[in-house]
C-alpha cells in the first residue's frame, strides 16, 4: 500500500498541475528549489510516479487531488 501525501505535499503537487515550475514553486511557498526538488521526489516515490504526469494524475485517481 503506498502513503498518503502530506499536506505540504499536495500543495507542491497542486501547484505543479497548474505548470509552475520548482522554481515558481518555492517563491509562492517561501522554500528552496532544492526543498521543492526534495519533495517532488519524495511524492514521485509516494506515488510510485516517474514523471510530474504522472503523478499528478495518480493523486488525482486516488483522490488527493482535486
Amino acid at each position: 500500500q503506498l502513503e498518503r501525501l502530506s499536506v505540504r505535499e499536495r500543495e507542491i503537487l497542486a501547484l505543479a498541475s497548474l505548470g509552475h515550475s520548482n522554481q515558481e514553486i518555492g517563491a509562492k511557498l517561501f522554500l528552496g528549489t532544492s526543498t521543492v526538488k526534495w519533495h517532488i521526489n519524495r511524492i514521485f516515490a509516494k506515488l510510485g510516479a516517474t514523471s510530474r504526469i504522472q503523478a499528478i494524475q495518480i493523486a488525482r485517481e486516488r483522490g488527493e487531488l482535486p
